[in-house]
């Protein structure tokens, strides 16, 4: 809270309220009443110590604000104080001149600063001056300079970071406008400074020429007018102008030095002190390396006493923040723990989008210690992933469950369990992917990921089951092989809106126009999303955002039914899909429907306003359902282990798939629209409806 705000709410009569604005002003009009009128010694006494009080107030503020615009009117204030010290150098001047004083202040500042001595008094008041000039008011107005004409030419980049953040939706107008005021306000700041800065150093140079004169004016006055001898005029004169010198100068010092940190202070959110003190004591060897330095200059003739009470202060004080630094960050790690221990409970609502619960047998495959590379293989995982479907897997918190057997894994999407499995951390598991010539010895199991038939060997087992021709994979590839087929189950369920609007986002970058004319006129956030998710259902990769959105944004003005909608997204994306589907041999393997079978399905179809409707009966969708299922089991053998696609007209195309989601969740649906030339097409016989079944 600045000083005025502090001021006005402070509670004062009404009347006086009234006039409240009206000190400033008459204030600035009776200096020109001082000039022109002479005063007595007592008020001109008065009106000098309130200038060295306003220089401490000054000062002191300086020190406690938290940030240079906190004192904004700084500027101003040090123009009002600079003029205030030309007046009283000139009231004083008059006083000195006419009656041969000018009061207690300036002849108590004339014989006790300079001890009586005419010479000390020139040698203190030339040392202040030389400081003031040279050192403290050319650094400041140079330091003022700069900071000037960085804050300046950073204005622009500034206001176009407002400008972005407000347009990216991470600030509102309204915090928009108080940024740009902050950044007005800034470069106002600085601008004023760096002229005021002129005002500190012309001050100084005026305080040296009116000393001047007034010492040539008062030896005039003694020699000439009252008839004084030379040795009595310079100690009568000489004394009461370098005192009025004093009075003047020193104000003039500290002032100016006020200006130099105001100048100077970062945009750290802490009074001076604490900022200095806080950055001097943090680094305690700091400290005891100085004490170290002090105790070799105590070897030599130096003052022993004070050296060796410095350097135990040193340590001491080093000490005493090494002990605090500990204390604290003990105290971090308790907080963290507790934390982490008992987390809030607001953190209940929200559950993790993919959790991993194992078992203590398998917490070594985490543990970066004990070797384990499970950690790593995850990351790689979600690289993997994001390239070949098209979207962000979020970070999977792995946590150890006491509940679980020692080698069991459980996978959870928000909270619930969608899979599990066992895995042996000192083992290898050798899969026969149907190529095996001879069994090997080791724990019989189903790999995970596919349920192919594996065997857990020992590591010196190998290069023996390699040699028999099984895929021999190490025990964290097992688990993160199962986690990416498992992303790949239920990538629809990860695809949230938030992650939606991120890869919208992301194509704004590179399709800017697109994403403007789709979003959110023509299609909304959440309807593209039911898109992608439908798409992720079949595992169609999205990657190809911009060919899904333009297509979709294309006939979104005749349909907003979303199966209608995907059918066009695949059909956008034949090339992939027969991609996806091409066998090793370069064909796409699949089997077809009997005519009558794709004639009965496309009458049982019903269109209704809120879309398409099957109307088959149960029983005969099971038959359909087994036919298809004898067929693919019939082709599976013969080509490689591998599944053949189900081809099908695209108005049918939909409700195939959703027949056989199901039983055949691995088995992919074509349409016939979604075949590309350049891809060669092999069938392995037709569906038929029997009436067996």
């Amino acid at each position: 809270m600045s000083v005025a705000n502090r001021l006005a709410s402070v509670k004062v009569p009404e009347r006086i309220g009234r006039h409240y604005g009206l000190l400033l002003p008459v204030s600035t009009m009776s200096l020109i009443l001082v000039i022109l009128i002479p005063l007595p010694t007592p008020v001109m006494d008065f009106l000098l110590l309130t200038n060295i009080t306003l220089s401490g107030v000054v000062l002191l503020t300086v020190m406690y604000i938290e940030g240079p615009l906190a004192f904004s009117s700084f500027p101003s204030l040090l123009l009002g104080l600079t003029l205030f010290r030309l007046v009283l150098n000139t009231a004083t001047t008059r006083l000195i001149l006419t009656n041969g004083d000018a009061g207690i202040v300036i002849r108590t500042f004339g014989s006790f600063v300079a001890s009586g001595s005419l010479v000390v008094a020139v040698i203190i008041f030339a040392i202040i001056v030389v400081i003031q000039f040279v050192v403290i008011t050319k650094g400041a107005t140079r330091i003022a300079e700069v900071a000037a004409r960085f804050t300046l030419d950073g204005m622009p980049g500034k206001q176009m970071a407002v400008d972005a953040d407000l347009n990216a939706g991470s600030i509102t107008e309204e915090e928009a406008k108080q940024r740009r005021a902050q950044i007005t306000r800034e470069s106002d700041f600085y601008g004023a400074m760096d002229g005021a800065s002129k005002f500190v150093r012309g001050d100084a140079i005026a305080g040296i020429i009116i000393t001047l004169i007034n010492i040539i004016g008062g030896i005039f006055v003694g020699l000439i007018q009252l008839n004084l001898p030379l040795a009595e005029t310079l100690k009568r004169f000489t004394i009461l102008t370098i005192g009025d010198g004093l009075v003047s100068q020193i104000p003039a010092f500290v002032v100016s030095v006020a200006a130099a940190m105001i100048v100077t202070r970062t945009a750290e959110k802490k009074s001076l002190g604490d900022e200095v003190i806080d950055q001097l004591t943090g680094q305690p060897i700091a400290l005891a390396l100085t004490a170290l330095f002090l105790g070799v200059l105590a070897l030599t003739p130096l003052p022993k006493v004070p050296l060796f009470f410095l350097g135990v202060s040193l340590i001491a004080i080093a000490y005493l923040l090494s002990q605090a630094r500990t204390q604290k960050a003990t105290a971090q790690k308790q907080a963290a723990r507790a934390k982490a221990a008992s987390p809030p409970i607001e953190t209940c609502l929200m559950p993790d989008p993919m959790e991993l619960d194992v078992g203590y047998g398998m917490i070594k495959l985490v543990d970066r210690k004990q070797g384990g590379d499970l950690l790593e293989r995850i990351t790689n995982m979600r690289r993997q992933i994001a390239k070949e479907i098209g979207i962000v897997v979020p970070p999977i918190r792995i946590r150890d469950d006491i509940n679980l057997e020692p080698n069991r894994f459980v996978a959870k999407i928000k909270g619930i369990q969608v899979g599990a499995g066992e895995a042996l951390p000192e083992h290898l598991l050798a899969i026969n992917a149907g190529a095996a010539t001879e069994k090997i010895s080791g724990i019989e199991t189903k790999e995970p990921a596919f349920g192919l038939p594996a065997v857990w060997i020992e590591e010196e087992q190998r290069h023996e089951a390699e040699h028999r021709n099984y895929t021999v994979v190490e025990c964290s590839s097992v688990v993160s092989t199962y986690l990416t087929e498992v992303i790949k189950q239920h990538a629809d369920e990860l695809l949230t809106r938030q992650e939606v609007n991120r890869l919208l986002d992301n194509l704004r970058e590179k399709a800017p126009k697109l994403v403007e004319e789709v979003v959110p006129d023509v299609l909304k956030p959440g309807e593209i999303q039911t898109v992608l998710q439908a798409l992720l259902r079949e595992r169609v990769p999205i990657r190809d955002l911009e060919s899904i959105l333009e297509t979709i944004g294309n006939w979104a003005a005749r349909t907003k039914d979303a199966e209608i909608l995907t059918e066009y997204a695949r059909n956008a994306l034949a090339r992939t899909l027969c991609q996806l589907n091409k066998a090793d041999d370069g064909k796409i393997h699949c089997i077809t429907l009997d005519p009558s079978v794709e004639e009965m399905m496309s009458k049982s179809i019903e269109r209704t306003e809120h879309g398409s409707v099957l109307v088959m009966p149960p029983e005969l969708q099971g038959r359909v359902v087994e036919a298809m299922r004898r067929k693919v089991e019939e082709v599976i053998p013969t080509n490689k282990g591998r599944p053949p696609a189900v081809l099908c007209p695209p108005q049918i195309r939909i409700w195939v798939r959703k027949l056989i989601e199901a039983a055949l969740p691995t088995v992919p649906v074509l349409s016939y629209n979604e075949i590309v030339r350049s891809f060669q097409v092999e069938s392995h016989g037709m569906v038929v409806l029997t009436d067996e079944g």
